[in-house]
């Protein structure tokens, strides 16, 4: 019997929205337990869900993730009003002007240096802690991780105030390169853990060695993954803003929050914005033209066992000193500086008192913008792992929207929203919430929908067919059983929420300061010894999270 064709796309996620935020990737790779499986597994399941038919996602599913897809197409509605403000004449001049051009290409050249670089980092460690016999794999493996908890802005504070002479290109591509590899270093780990063994061991067995056995065995499986951590880090450089800032290299980024400062007239911020939308857009959409129709599926189940680490032999050395320098320059490096001006420092740069209230206040808004990030993701996560159609689609490709503006362009939206319709909460705490849900929630509903998979569809059906109600069957069976993914997403989220910056600096209430506002006022005047409380702080409380996640996957 001919097979029949491939179910790939059954596995629901939309094609070129496999990377479309800077945490996907992560997230998905950081749900608890084994990963999803080899393909063949997770297309058999495919097959047996759309065996029993196409259901209907039940209202009490359908009405918050519409709810949540409005909220993450706010943004977009705001530059549809705000561009064509002054008609498209004005919105066209302001796209095509030299500006524009020069804003493109100095964020093209960035993307492109820091994705090459991030490309090599992250698949040869991922191939030295899973693939090989390297000495303390586990540990390292961590450590590679622990760039997540480190924000842009600080690691361009830490580089920049050792070595000044850095500022510009070169120390904005440092400082974006240093907190992103993990972006590919996660999701080539996962897939290296779910490639079938045997083809290595058959490679080897034709004489194939190490280095060959690598470029013509493994590496053309790794290559959707890979494509897809490149993409997140694209993303992650068209979004940023801290670390350009702070390196005075200008972006679109930048250059929205530059023009958005300069003038009352949003328009030509939001014309700047529709640019940086495009650009996501055709990233995406490119990437996923590039994976093409082949699917790396195997035809059986494959052997569910681990591959045997490959002795390094006299490699042991090189691919320690080269670990070691990954990290040290990630990891030690920013945090021996911070140590620095700890030291420099005194009583009179800062107060501890205030260091504390600052702290609980970023932990009280990054739980909160996590809470509600995880409330809104849930229902979207669920519906995209078991439900097919247009609408299941529609809802998942919504949730992605807001990520691929910069957070100054949420953060405008909201502002616009709150003073025309919404009042009460302009400046207060809930409306800054809702941007943290806008920005984030992709990273939330890519670990729901990851944790939902791994839960076997069956229980639910058996739950059904003893006349549990939907929303009975969500309380008491699916998200029990999802619970640790969808735990690992929400830590995930917390972390981002923590290290969050221009939307922060837009919408917080009066008064308040986050760790990351303070930093930002700190390093803005030149008072480095006043900043790294701050920085240090934040790392060490994002830390915590991040090596949890690394931890699990090890």
């Amino acid at each position: 019997m001919r097979p029949g064709p491939s179910k790939e796309r059954d596995g629901r996620r939309p094609a070129g929205l496999a990377a479309t935020d800077p945490g996907t990737a992560a997230a998905e790779a950081a749900v608890p337990g084994p990963p999803l499986g080899p393909p063949g597994a997770r297309t058999r399941g495919a097959r047996t869900q759309a065996g029993r038919g196409v259901r209907r996602p039940p209202a009490v599913l359908v009405v918050p993730a519409c709810l949540a897809a409005l909220l993450a197409l706010l943004p977009l509605g705001y530059l549809a009003v705000r561009a064509l403000e002054r008609g498209p004449g004005f919105a066209w001049d302001v796209v095509v002007g030299d500006r524009s051009a020069q804003l493109l290409g100095r964020s093209l050249g960035l993307a492109a240096l820091v994705v090459a670089v991030c490309l090599v980092l992250g698949v040869s460690l991922a191939w030295l802690t899973v693939r090989t016999a390297l000495p303390g794999a586990r540990a390292w493996s961590v450590l590679a991780t622990l760039p997540l908890a480190v924000p842009s802005y600080v690691a361009a504070f830490t580089w920049l105030s050792a070595f000044p002479e850095l500022a510009g290109f070169w120390g904005a591509a440092l400082a974006l390169t240093l907190v992103s590899f993990p972006y590919v270093y996660l999701p080539v780990t996962a897939a290296l853990r779910g490639i079938d063994p045997a083809q290595e061991e058959v490679a080897r067995s034709l004489g194939l060695g190490p280095v060959r056995t690598f470029v013509r065995v493994i590496l053309p499986q790794l290559r959707h993954a890979a494509a897809g951590g490149a993409v997140l880090v694209a993303l992650y450089v068209f979004s940023d803003f801290g670390a350009v800032s702070l390196m005075r290299y200008d972006t679109f980024t930048r250059g929205i929050y530059t023009s958005y400062r300069a003038s009352f007239d949003r328009t030509p911020a939001a014309a700047l914005s529709v640019v940086l939308v495009v650009m996501t857009v055709a990233l995406v959409w490119a990437e996923g033209r590039t994976r093409g129709r082949a699917g790396q599926a195997r035809t059986g189940a494959g052997a569910a066992r681990p591959a045997v680490p490959l002795p390094l032999g006299r490699g042991t050395a090189p691919a320690l000193i080269w670990c070691a320098t990954v990290v040290t320059v990630a990891v030690a490096a920013p945090l021996g500086t911070l140590g620095y001006w700890l030291a420099v420092g005194s009583s009179a740069t800062w107060d501890p008192a205030a260091l504390a209230d600052i702290a609980a206040t970023t932990l009280g808004v990054a739980a909160a913008g996590a809470a509600l990030t995880t409330l809104l993701a849930l229902p979207v996560g669920v519906i995209a792992a078991r439900h097919q159609g247009r609408l299941a689609r529609l809802l998942e490709q919504s949730a992605y929207a807001g990520h691929a503006l910069p957070g100054i362009t949420v953060a405008l939206s909201l502002v616009f929203f709150a003073v025309r319709y919404a009042e009460p909460v302009y400046q207060e705490l809930p409306l800054l919430v809702c941007a943290y849900a806008v920005l984030f929630l992709p990273v939330a509903v890519a670990a729901t929908r990851a944790a939902v998979l791994q839960a076997p569809p069956v229980l639910e059906d058996v739950a059904r067919s003893l006349g549990r109600s939907p929303l009975r069957v969500l309380r008491e069976v699916t998200v029990p059983l999802a619970a640790p993914g969808v735990a690992a997403g929400a830590a995930l989220t917390f972390v981002v929420c923590m290290k969050e910056l221009p939307a922060t600096l837009l919408l917080r209430p009066t008064g308040m300061d986050t760790l990351a506002t303070r930093l930002w006022t700190e390093t803005g005047s030149g008072s480095f010894a006043a900043a790294a409380p701050y920085a240090a702080t934040l790392i060490l409380l994002a830390a915590v999270p991040s090596y949890l996640l690394g931890r699990h996957r090890t």
